[in-house]
């Protein structure tokens, strides 16, 4: 029974996010950048989450570097960003940038894998590199303190063209009413970038190719 489910709902993401859906309309942002300089110092850096690997890491270590932000899943139509990201990582990596990587089960179930299946599936199809933390909740009350950050400090501005935001909408209005509301992520593969200091911050909803996104990651370099 969880096998017939579990292939429903990747029958229906397919549906939903091909053939001229989501996965066919990435395209730059309406992006907004969050300016924190009021802060003394980003909540980010006082956080300590646990790796795919068991690891607890403590992000002190990413100060001074530009962050990208991902929640992630194995069997969305967004799945294939996992194959940009990578590229990003492998591109700009020496220059300071770092990807994150947060698998999350919480959109109609499709990250459904523990955590060493989560491994082999980005290993072996995307050649993951980029580090990659243990399964997390990005909503809702059980929603790891990091998001609850994120989404405070780069609230959601709107989808980046009214077709997808349509699609989507409708999916969540059926599935998962409550991510409608407010600043709760919307889908998987929403992207956050930090800047080197953790002050500033831009929110970039699911159907952005994260390729379109390097002239933001290259002024966050600079």
């Amino acid at each position: 029974m969880r096998k017939i489910i579990g292939l429903s709902v990747l029958v229906l993401s397919f549906i939903l996010f091909s053939n001229g859906g989501f996965a066919q309309e990435l395209i730059p942002s309406g992006k907004k950048e969050i300016n924190l300089a009021n802060n003394k110092d980003s909540k980010i850096y006082n956080l300590k989450m646990k790796s795919l690997e068991g690891e607890y890491i403590d992000f002190n270590k990413y100060r001074g570097k530009v962050i990208l932000i991902v929640n992630t899943a194995s069997k969305c139509g967004f799945t294939p960003q996992y194959a940009a990201l990578e590229e990003l990582n492998k591109k700009y990596s020496e220059k300071g940038l770092v990807i994150l990587g947060f698998p999350c089960n919480q959109f109609l179930g499709q990250e459904p894998g523990e955590n060493e299946e989560i491994k082999e599936f980005c290993t072996a199809n995307y050649g993951v590199s980029f580090q990659m933390f243990e399964k997390i909740e990005v909503n809702g009350e059980e929603a790891a303190p990091l998001y609850q950050y994120l989404k405070k400090a780069a609230p959601f501005q709107g989808f980046d063209n009214d077709k997808t935001g349509q699609r989507l909408a409708e999916i969540l209005k059926k599935y998962s009413p409550e991510f409608l509301e407010g600043d709760e992520i919307k889908w998987n593969f929403t992207k956050f970038l930090v800047s080197r200091d953790g002050k500033k911050i831009v929110r970039f909803e699911s159907s952005v190719d994260p390729k379109s996104m390097e002239n933001d990651i290259r002024a966050f370099l600079e």
